[in-house]
């Protein structure tokens, strides 16, 4: 076997965790499982991680990661959405493709949830998870206003929570039935439904750079809490 970098190693016990996770359920993802579906000995393992509740922790990391490289440069001036629809029905899409892209990932995240919930002293697990949706959708959506010109008429995390329950029935939904129109269809109801919580804002600027539209929209956000 190729010598790793302990970061390579990480990565390649990540991915692999999600692959058994999909295919097995999280129970059946020991270390022994992991580190044989990534074709390493059980001992390399401990090289890379103190635990399997770590790793589970980085898998968690490693998928929100991914959805926020996916989503997040939708969110871009060069996208020129004409309103607070149009940037959320975009954002939407691209998330959309990434669950198309890799099933397997997101069925191994719902199995991970449920795994938490169920399981006496996981619970943490599955609030960090969702707690990272949270975040992501935060990001998200402060991008979105500060594209458009607009404001949420409720808290972001409100919002926030309102959108990640939204598109997790996209998600489970697309996942049992693999119905692309009926997602496209639900990605034009969730936009426009979130999109119906914003409003304009004549103070907000269009053209800012990436890096300043989330900090000037959150700070307007504490602003009026």
């Amino acid at each position: 076997m190729t010598r790793m970098s302990v970061a390579e190693r990480r990565v390649a016990l990540v991915e692999a965790a999600l692959r058994v996770i999909a295919r097995d359920g999280v129970a059946a993802a020991t270390t022994r499982a992991i580190a044989g579906e990534a074709g390493m000995p059980q001992a390399s393992f401990h090289y890379a991680f103190v635990s399997r509740d770590e790793l589970m922790g980085e898998v968690i990391a490693h998928v929100v990661a991914g959805e926020e490289r996916s989503v997040l440069p939708a969110m871009t001036p060069a996208s020129a959405p004409s309103d607070m629809r149009e940037a959320l029905r975009v954002g939407l899409e691209h998330y959309l493709a990434g669950v198309q892209a890799d099933p397997e990932r997101e069925r191994a995240m719902f199995e991970l949830a449920q795994y938490a919930q169920r399981t006496p002293g996981a619970e943490g697990l599955a609030r960090t998870q969702y707690e990272s949706y949270f975040t992501l959708a935060q990001s998200a959506l402060r991008a979105a206003a500060d594209l458009v010109g607009a404001r949420w008429s409720e808290p972001v995390e409100n919002v926030a929570e309102l959108l990640v329950g939204l598109t997790d029935g996209l998600t489970s939904t697309w996942l049992a039935t693999r119905d692309d129109a009926a997602a496209h269809r639900l990605v034009e109801f969730t936009a426009d439904a979130v999109a119906r919580l914003s409003l304009p804002d004549p103070s907000a600027s269009r053209t800012s750079a990436p890096g300043e539209r989330a900090h000037s929209t959150r700070e307007r956000d504490e602003a009026r809490a």
